[in-house]
């Protein structure tokens, strides 16, 4: 996803007067939109397809992190003894 600035980098005022065809810009290109207030980044506009993918993509990469401190902090098991803790807590 290539940010293009000629066309990615938009005033509040442009939103304004094109929102239509800024969102149409954004769906089709699935590239975010820099809305700009002063001359200064104000917010980003991103599809909503996008939006979901990267926050999929952030959960998992939580979830990563997690495991990566319970590895290094020796809070890990053997899969023979989880399964057999797993199976008496769950009653199989």
């Amino acid at each position: 996803m290539q940010l293009k600035i000629t066309q990615d980098i938009l005033s509040i005022t442009e939103l304004k007067k094109h929102t239509s065809n800024i969102l149409k810009q954004i769906h089709n290109t699935k590239r975010p939109v820099i809305l700009t207030k002063n001359g200064k980044a104000e917010a980003v506009l991103l599809d909503a397809s996008k939006y979901e993918q990267m926050m999929r993509a952030f959960e998992i990469m939580q979830k990563l992190t997690k495991a990566e401190m319970d590895i290094k902090s020796g809070r890990t098991e053997d899969a023979k003894t989880f399964f057999k803790r797993f199976r008496s807590e769950k009653n199989i």
